[in-house]
């Protein structure tokens, strides 16, 4: 099989590049693919691509921007040219862009694809039926989340043109099947990006580490976090160090350099700016906790997933879709109530003054990321796009859940 993955990819900094390397990554080591075809964003550096494991060959297309209105044609005219056997799609609402036509015009793609006759997956990270448009940084305004709703209705019906549409939270299957009518939405878990050795959970010397991680300004807000943490050293002598480790959301341009302004009074607290792929082992750890200072959530957590290869504890708000998560893959934490400072103090405080308490956390959550190792969702697409090429051969209509259960036996 030659695959082509549509997606952004490292050294990018569009949205969803990491979990576009681990694709890559795990993708390139299954038997069944002999050549990975990247389409990809244009990089001024070159595409990281140093994995140490022999692998398929990889082949790079940089034909496309963050919100050219050419990106449509540039990556329809790539897959034309490189005559690709399956496309895999790593979509999200904002992926192409953050302005309105360039983000439409990318997400009718899959539906080119399927005039093409080319077997196609889409997975899809959130779905506009579960977003907060306000919180989530889009609009305000009731009217016009009124016309977004409308617009991204039109634009799911464009993906769920796909042969497959993968989500990662199982409530997202039942949502798209009832409202839209279709049977093509198959539950894909997000899977840990690494299940790197069992850590020992011993912190290194020095102030305990409470670290959030993430692109921040919409929905993830770090001042929450900070002022917790001040509520924490004023009632206790635990040592503590904040370390807010990304860069901006693209809808909040210089945000975090407001936050280091504003905070720039508060002790041992550490701006990383953007991290690099080999220094994020370090960076999770050394933190004694991750926190998630979000105020909504918008699909799937790609560092909850992380947090749980590198064996840390967890403090997480009480919302839809992260409790949800938690429920369905095994992770384990503290929850807190996302407007309330005092909450998130005791939720932080509850696990950096008991040890063994944050060790066993530590250890579930090691184990639960360790369940869904990227490997095995990727041998799940594979097994996917085998039964497209199959049905689409003997010429009838795929059967998700059909193809489901087989999996599970």
């Amino acid at each position: 099989m030659r695959l082509a993955i549509v997606t952004a990819y490292p050294p990018s900094k569009v949205t969803l590049t990491e979990y576009g390397y681990y694709l890559v990554k795990h993708f390139r080591l299954q038997e069944e693919v002999t050549e990975l075809i990247l389409i990809t964003d244009r990089t001024e550096e070159p595409k990281d691509l140093n994995f140490s494991e022999d692998g398929c060959k990889i082949t790079v297309k940089e034909c496309w921007s963050f919100n050219s209105y050419r990106n449509i044609f540039g990556i329809s005219k790539t897959i034309s040219e490189t005559k690709p056997d399956a496309v895999l799609f790593n979509l999200q609402f904002l992926k192409f862009g953050d302005k309105k036509i360039p983000a439409a015009l990318g997400l009718m793609l899959p539906y080119i694809c399927k005039l093409k006759g080319i077997p196609t997956i889409s997975l899809l990270h959130n779905i506009l039926e579960k977003v907060d448009l306000e919180n989530a940084g889009f609009t305000k305004n009731r009217l016009l989340q009124s016309v977004y709703n409308l617009i991204g209705t039109t634009l799911t019906r464009f993906v769920l043109a796909s042969d497959v549409l993968a989500v990662t939270i199982s409530k997202y299957v039942t949502i798209l099947e009832n409202k839209y009518k279709v049977r093509n939405v198959a539950l894909v878990p997000h899977g840990a990006f690494e299940t790197p050795p069992e850590p020992d959970y011993e912190l290194p010397t020095g102030p305990k580490q409470v670290m959030a991680f993430g692109k921040f300004g919409t929905y993830k807000k770090v001042e929450i976090m900070i002022e917790a943490v001040e509520l924490i050293r004023q009632r206790t002598n635990e040592d503590i160090e904040i370390v807010i480790a990304g860069t901006d959301s693209p809808n909040t341009p210089g945000y975090l350099g407001e936050m280091k302004e504003k905070y720039s009074h508060v002790p041992q607290i550490r701006f990383t700016g953007y991290v690099a792929e080999e220094d994020v082992p370090k960076l999770f750890g050394e933190s004694a906790v991750t926190v998630f200072p979000y105020t909504s959530t918008t699909g799937s957590s790609g560092v909850l997933h992380q947090a749980g290869s590198y064996g840390n504890a967890i403090v997480l708000p009480d919302l839809g879709d992260l409790s949800t998560l938690v429920q369905e893959e095994g992770y384990r934490g503290e929850f807190f109530d996302a407007y309330d400072t005092s909450s998130l103090a005791q939720a932080i405080e509850n696990i950096l003054i008991n040890e063994e308490y944050r060790i066993q956390l530590g250890k579930e959550n090691y184990r639960a990321a360790c369940s869904l190792p990227m490997s095995a969702i990727t041998q799940m697409y594979i097994d996917y796009f085998k039964a497209i090429q199959k049905s689409k051969k003997l010429g009838f209509d795929m059967d998700v859940s059909s193809i489901e259960k087989k999996l599970v036996h």
